[in-house]
C-alpha cells in the first residue's frame, strides 16, 4: 500500500488525559489542559492525538469502565470542552482520535443495571449470563485478565456474568444485534462531532465461543486465562465487517484495533482494503521478555534476535496490504527505555535509539506522552503505593505461585501500568508542572532533570532529537513507501534494516547493547542523516548508538 492517506504521513501522539495537564488544580488532567498544549504537540510534529477514554466512568479501571458512551466525564470537563478541543486541534491540522471500549461497559452503565435486574427485562441478554455449575461455583474456570475469576455472581438474577477484565467491567453480548446497533450509534455520534478516527480497545475478545467449558489450568490457582479461551474466536470478523460498514466506511478517518491474539499470518484479514481496520496493534515485539503469552511472573532474558524477528515479521505481514502502527509505549506498558535496554544504560541514548527505529520503520509512528522526553519507570517501595488494578491482581498471583513479596514487587516495578501513568513532566516546578494541587498519582522524582522545559532549551535532548527525526521522516519519501529489509539478522547487538524506493536507500542501525558493536566493513554508506551521537561512527557503533544513512543505489 502506497502512503497516500493523511494518517500514513504523520505521527500520532497518545495522551493519557488523567496524567497530561491539569488546569483546575484538582490533581487530574483535563480536556482544557490538552487544548492548552496543542502548540507543543504541533511543534513536535503530531498530526493526530489519540485520547484514552474521557467518557463518564466510575474509574475502576481509569476510564476503561464506561457508563455513558456519548458523554464526557466531568472529571475531564464538558462536551463543550471536547468540541473546543476538536476545533482548536483542527485549526492546527491535528485530528482527535477517540478510544472505543466495546468489549465491555461499566457495571454502572444503565444497560447493565437493567440487564441484571431480572431474567426477563428488555436488556436481559445485552450481557453474558450463565448459570452456576451444579455445585454453585462459577460456570467455568476462566481467570480474568486482572486476576481472579472471570465470573461474578449476581443475586438479582441468580446467575453469573462474564468479565474479561475487572468485576466492574461486564462483557457486552455482541451476539445481540441491538447491542451492536447501540455501539455503532455511539461511534457515529463522535464522528458527527468531527473526530478523526478511533482506537478500538480489546476488540479480539468480543466474540465468545459457542460452548463455555473449563480449560486446562495454567497456574497454581487452578484456573486458565480467559485470553486463552476467548481471544480471536472464529466468527469475530463477521462482527467487525459489520462495524466497518456501519461506522468507518465513507469517512476520512483511521481506525486502529488493539489485537492481542491476532497472529502476523492473520494480519491481512484484519487490515487493508479487504480487512476491517486501517491498522492493528499487535503485541509480539512487546512480549519478548515473556516465556509464553503475557504471564508476568515468567519473564526471561531475551536475545535481540527475538525482538528483531518480531518487528520484521510484522513489517512483512502488511508489506503488500495494510499498514502498520509502530509503537514501543502506551498506557498499558512500562517505559520503553527500561523495558528494552540493559539496566544501567544511558536512558537518553536509549530513548533516541527507539525514536530512530520508530520513525524509520514502515508505518505510522505512535508516540506515547512523555516518550519524547525519555521518561522512565518509577520504583515505589510497597504494592500499596500503586494505583493500577492490574498490578495488584498480578502481585497476588505471583504470591500464589510461590514468589516472595520482594520478588512479586520487583515484577510490579518492571511491569506496572503506573509506570506510564505518572504525570507528564512539564518543568521543574512542584509536581512537574502537571498540577498546582495534589496529583492523582505522584510524579516521577526525576522530573527535575527530565522535563519538557529543560529539553526544549537543550539542542542535544531527547525532545530535540524527536523533533528532528519526525521532520526527517516527513521529508524523505523513502521512509514512507520504501521496502523494508532486515540486515545483520543474526547480530545480537545491532538491529539494522534498510528502506528502499527507486534509487534511494536508507539504512538504520541501532546498537542495543552497552558495549561497542562492530560493523561489517563499508556497511554504512552515503550521507549520515541523523544520529544519537554528535559525530559519525567509524568501524563500530558506540553503546546504544543509533544512526541513519542515505545512499543512492543503481
Amino acid at each position: 500500500m502506497k502512503a497516500t492517506k493523511w494518517w500514513q504521513n504523520t505521527a500520532v501522539y497518545q495522551i493519557y488525559p488523567k496524567s497530561f495537564n491539569d488546569t483546575t488544580g484538582n490533581g487530574t488532567g483535563d480536556l482544557r489542559g490538552i487544548t492548552e498544549k496543542l502548540d507543543y504537540l504541533k511543534d513536535l510534529g503530531a498530526g493526530a492525538l489519540w485520547l484514552t477514554p474521557v467518557y463518564p466512568s466510575p474509574m475502576v479501571d481509569n476510564g476503561y469502565d464506561i457508563s455513558d458512551y456519548t458523554g464526557i466525564n466531568p472529571q475531564f470537563g464538558t462536551l463543550a470542552d471536547m468540541e473546543e478541543l476538536i476545533a482548536e486541534a483542527k485549526r492546527r491540522d491535528i485530528r482527535i482520535v477517540m478510544d472505543l471500549v466495546y468489549n465491555h461497559s461499566s457495571d454502572q452503565h444503565p444497560w447493565f443495571i437493567e440487564s441484571k435486574s431480572s431474567r426477563n427485562n428488555a436488556k436481559s441478554d445485552w450481557y453474558i449470563w450463565r448459570d452456576a455449575k451444579p455445585d454453585g461455583s462459577a460456570p467455568t474456570n476462566w481467570r480474568g485478565i486482572f486476576g481472579g475469576s472471570a465470573w461474578t455472581y449476581c443475586k438479582e438474577r441468580g446467575q453469573y456474568y462474564l468479565h474479561t477484565f475487572a468485576e466492574a467491567q461486564p462483557d457486552l453480548n455482541w451476539e445481540n444485534p441491538e447491542v451492536r446497533a447501540a455501539l455503532f450509534a455511539a461511534a457515529n455520534f463522535w464522528l458527527d462531532k468531527g473526530v478523526g478516527g478511533f482506537r478500538i480497545d480489546a476488540i479480539t475478545y468480543i466474540k465468545k465461543p459457542a460452548v463455555f467449558e473449563d480449560g486446562t489450568p495454567d497456574a497454581a490457582d487452578g484456573m486458565v486465562s480467559v485470553h486463552t479461551m476467548t481471544a480471536n474466536t472464529p466468527g469475530i470478523l463477521d462482527f467487525l465487517h459489520e462495524f466497518r460498514r456501519e461506522v468507518f466506511d465513507g469517512h476520512d478517518i483511521f481506525t486502529v484495533g488493539e489485537a492481542n491474539g491476532v497472529s502476523v499470518a492473520e494480519l491481512p484479514d484484519w487490515v487493508g482494503e479487504n480487512g476491517v481496520f486501517s491498522m492493528l496493534f499487535e503485541f509480539a515485539h512487546v512480549l519478548v521478555p515473556y516465556e509464553g503469552g503475557e504471564c508476568w511472573s515468567k519473564m526471561l532474558p531475551w536475545p535481540l534476535t527475538k525482538l528483531k524477528g518480531a518487528l520484521s515479521a510484522s513489517q512483512a505481514g502488511v508489506a503488500k496490504e495494510g499498514w502498520y502502527p509502530i509503537y514501543f509505549e502506551n498506557h498499558d506498558r512500562a517505559r520503553s527505555v527500561n523495558y528494552f535496554f540493559p539496566h544501567g544504560g544511558d536512558t537518553r541514548l536509549a530513548a533516541k535509539a527507539l525514536a530512530t527505529i520508530l520513525m524509520t520503520l514502515r508505518g505510522t509512528p505512535f508516540i506515547y506522552e512523555g516518550e519524547e522526553l525519555g521518561m522512565t519507570n518509577v520504583k515505589w517501595d510497597t504494592i500499596e503505593a500503586y494505583d493500577d488494578i492490574s498490578s495488584h491482581g498480578q502481585y497476588e498471583l505471583a504470591l500464589k505461585e510461590g514468589f516472595s513479596p520482594a520478588e512479586a514487587l520487583s515484577f510490579v516495578h518492571f511491569n506496572s501500568r503506573d509506570n506510564a501513568r505518572t504525570p507528564m513532566q512539564w518543568d521543574t516546578s512542584k509536581n512537574a508542572g502537571f498540577t498546582t494541587g495534589t496529583p492523582w498519582l505522584p510524579a516521577n522524582e526525576n522530573y527535575r532533570t527530565i522535563n519538557a522545559a529543560a529539553e526544549q532549551a537543550d539542542a542535544d535532548s531527547v525532545l530535540s532529537y524527536y523533533k528532528q527525526i519526525v521532520r526527517l521522516r516527513k521529508t524523505k519519501p523513502v521512509l514512507l513507501d520504501g521496502v523494508y529489509e532486515e540486515l545483520l539478522a543474526d547480530n545480537e547487538q545491532i538491529y539494522a534494516f534498510s528502506r528502499t524506493a527507486g534509487n534511494r536507500r536508507i539504512v538504520t542501525a541501532v546498537n542495543f547493547s552497552t558495549e561497542e558493536a562492530q560493523l561489517p566493513a563499508g556497511f554504512l554508506k552515503g550521507v549520515r542523516l541523523i544520529g544519537s551521537y554528535a559525530d559519525a561512527p567509524k568501524a563500530a557503533l558506540r553503546p546504544l548508538e543509533a544512526v541513519v544513512y542515505e545512499e543512492e543505489v543503481k
